[in-house]
């Protein structure tokens, strides 16, 4: 009996552990899948850009949030296969936080073997002595922290500085703008610096938050929070954040098309004198295939849902 019964416990302990290996084997398959994806989206706007060139030396701001983490990992990937040559270091601003953990970010990059720098200035201090309780600190805080970077950058001989935003932080901005400064303005994915000395690029320009939140699961990144801003959940960004992230379980898809929406502007169909001579326009008996059809209702479609069809707005 003894013996049927461990026979039995035998083939049961061997139909988990190939159930074990199975999950396991699935497991590793979407994680490889998921680098591949954000290897190739990353690769994708720096070529659609130009943002990295022959003999560029990218100075990586890491905060030590998911995002920056995301995209230091993935340029230290797609520099291995690049078929130019560039420079990558790191470099960290420590704003003098309280408890904020100033050995995990050296301590990472020193076991990544990249090249690195971290800078300490006290703008808490000033940020906590110039608002006023209760009030927002993003701007004052980043406007700090964007002259410093700046001034590190010169320092270092970086030709270009690159930040972690992706793309729902760019979809983030562009909502900002039209709701609370009335106009239509994003996040660019490479500009020139208001100083006009420095090439700011945004390499997770087509990356979606999601993708980094699985990514930063997967690498295990040594996540330290931002104990200034963090919690300050009244953030119109926050808000906006909200907004987005429940579009998109709502409807699948939304967000993709509002930001392919950025790439595809129209200035005739807007309203913006400066971009477009609505008062010059005169009739000039042509047909013109991008003329108004001024009396047709447009229609739009909300992206395919699975098992669901094309739902008509």
């Amino acid at each position: 009996m003894s013996a049927v019964l461990n026979e039995m416990m035998n083939d049961a302990a061997g139909e988990d552990a190939a159930a074990t290996a199975k999950v396991g084997l699935k497991i590793e398959r979407e994680e490889h899948k998921l680098e591949k994806r954000l290897c190739r989206e990353v690769g994708r706007a720096i070529v659609d850009f130009n943002m990295i060139e022959e003999g560029d030396k990218v100075m990586v701001c890491v905060s030590g949030g998911k995002d920056s983490y995301a995209m230091l990992d993935i340029l230290l990937k797609l520099q291995k296969r690049a078929p130019i040559n560039f420079e990558l270091i790191a470099v960290n601003l420590d704003q003098k936080q309280p408890g904020f953990p100033d050995h995990i970010l050296p301590q990472y990059l020193e076991k990544l073997g990249v090249p690195f720098h971290i800078e300490t200035q006290d703008t808490y201090s000033i940020v906590k002595r110039v608002i006023p309780e209760g009030k927002t600190m993003c701007s004052l805080c980043s406007r700090l922290r964007r002259g410093i970077l700046y001034r590190v950058a010169e320092e270092l001989g970086a030709t270009k500085i690159a930040l972690g935003h992706h793309r729902d932080d760019m979809l983030q901005t562009f909502f900002l703008n039209m709701f609370f400064a009335s106009r239509l303005k994003g996040m660019p994915p490479k500009l020139v610096s208001d100083t006009g000395k420095h090439v700011v690029i945004r390499p997770m320009a087509y990356v979606p938050e999601k993708d980094l939140i699985k990514w930063a699961q997967v690498r295990d990144f040594p996540i330290i929070p931002c104990t200034l801003c963090g919690s300050q959940q009244n953030l119109q960004r926050v808000q906006v954040g909200n907004m987005l992230r429940e579009w998109d379980k709502k409807f699948p898809g939304r967000l993709e098309n509002m930001f392919t929406s950025l790439q595809n502007v129209v200035p005739s169909h807007l309203m913006d004198g400066k971009l477009h001579d609505f008062k010059g326009i005169r009739s000039t008996g042509m047909p013109d295939p991008e003329g108004d059809k001024a009396f047709d209702m447009e229609e739009f479609f909300e992206p395919v849902r699975p098992g669901l069809g094309v739902v008509t707005l």
